[in-house]
């Protein structure tokens, strides 16, 4: 058996959605599954939910004569994955914090289980076989609920000590700022991510801006100024925060994922030009402009890049 016939099951853990698929070594999902979390329901409920997905799609593996080589789980929060442990827990994953997922599920599958958490695996799976595969060393930052990253080195996410390199949310770009559910002020999560555009439209109501950021993207394509200035804005908070990124890690290129991405160069090249403001001259001087490119895997990336390790 050659790796033709070699697959992993991944899964993606969020806290709303459990996505799950069989992948295969060119990074296709062959088959896939979802359903919800059901958090509320505790720790023991949800281990119980993830080791019956992982039975039935090694029963449909087995059905197919396919070779799975492991499992591998992208979740929400702060994995120490050489340790196996979740050390911290997002508010949807109650109880979730001190968790050792790997053990617990081997030990019911049989099937050798890494763990990451859900920033780590996407940018993996951008690396392995999307936006990142022709480089070695990259930033991977994700737009959402909250703003998401890893640096990906060699190829391999950056783990840091304890599991917990990559919170580049949490850095701050506006010393006075917003306050931050983590406890600071001023994190660029306040300013970047997708929350963060909701808040400004809300708090922007002008007559005729509507209430979505798809609205304001759609008003803005079309000219309308107050649409103009609020995506201007967002893309200058964005910028802020990936010049201070180039500036520390000076890498090959930056894949930024995210329903936002779905703005293409509209937002974009917006974004381009204003980190190209932002950096220190020898950037516009002496050296090739870094690409910011969207992420290509969309809501695969999590499934895919939970068992990137296996075939990279």
């Amino acid at each position: 058996m050659g790796m033709r016939n070699e697959i992993a099951i991944g899964i993606d853990l969020g806290g709303t959605n459990i996505k799950a698929g069989l992948v295969n070594g060119d990074g296709s999902i062959i088959h896939r599954l979802s359903l919800p979390t059901e958090a509320q329901k505790g720790p023991e409920a949800l281990m119980d939910r993830l080791a019956e997905i992982i039975s039935a799609l090694q029963a449909y593996a087995g059905g197919l004569a396919l070779k799975i080589r492991g499992v591998g789980i992208g979740s929400a929060g702060q994995i120490n994955s050489e340790k196996d442990v979740v050390m911290g827990a997002t508010a949807n994953l109650p109880g979730w914090a001190g968790m050792r997922l790997s053990q617990l599920l081997q030990s019911r599958s049989g099937l050798p289980v890494a763990i990451d958490n859900d920033a780590n695996a996407m940018a993996f799976g951008e690396a392995w076989v999307g936006a990142g595969r022709n480089w070695r060393d990259f930033v991977c930052v994700t737009l959402g609920t909250g703003v998401g990253g890893c640096m990906i080195l060699g190829r391999r996410p950056y783990r840091g000590r304890d599991g917990f390199a990559g919170e580049f949310g949490h850095h701050v770009i506006e010393a006075g700022g917003i306050s931050c559910n983590c406890g600071r002020i001023g994190c660029w999560e306040q300013y970047a991510s997708v929350t963060a555009l909701i808040r400004m439209v809300r708090e922007r109501a002008t007559p005729g801006l509507l209430a979505t950021p798809k609205d304001v993207f759609n008003s803005a394509r079309e000219g309308y100024g107050p649409a103009l200035d609020l995506v201007d804005d967002y893309a200058r908070y964005v910028a802020i925060g990936l010049a201070n990124l180039i500036h520390t890690f000076n890498p090959q290129g930056i894949v930024i994922g995210g329903a936002v991405t779905e703005q293409g160069d509209f937002l974009f090249s917006r974004i381009r030009q204003m980190v190209a403001r932002g950096l220190l001259p020898v950037y516009g001087e002496a050296a090739e402009p870094i690409p910011i490119v969207p992420a290509e895997l969309g809501n695969d990336g999590g499934v895919v890049g939970a068992v990137a390790e296996y075939f990279i």
